[in-house]
């Protein structure tokens, strides 16, 4: 079965990430590494083909991020790094 999984094609990007995102990021193994980037291809790919705004996205990103303590300070302070 796993030798007809076909091998996708891959391009190095750069983002800004939160210290903490790139903590778990830097300090993960060689597999953990590819499975997180496996993880946020996936994401950008189901961002870039849903039909809803991306205003709409962002906001329930924020709604969830500040029900998980992300205060408008932090933010801030993550923003300026």
């Amino acid at each position: 079965m796993w030798s007809k999984v076909k091998t996708m094609e891959t391009q190095t990007i750069t983002i800004r990430v939160s210290s903490e995102a790139a903590r778990v990021y830097n300090t993960a193994t060689a597999e953990q590494q590819r499975k997180l980037e496996a993880l946020l291809s996936l994401k950008l790919t189901e961002v870039a083909r849903t039909t809803r705004p991306l205003e709409e996205i962002m906001s329930e990103m924020s709604r969830k991020a500040q029900a998980r303590g992300l205060t408008p300070e932090l933010l801030e302070s993550l923003l300026n790094e």
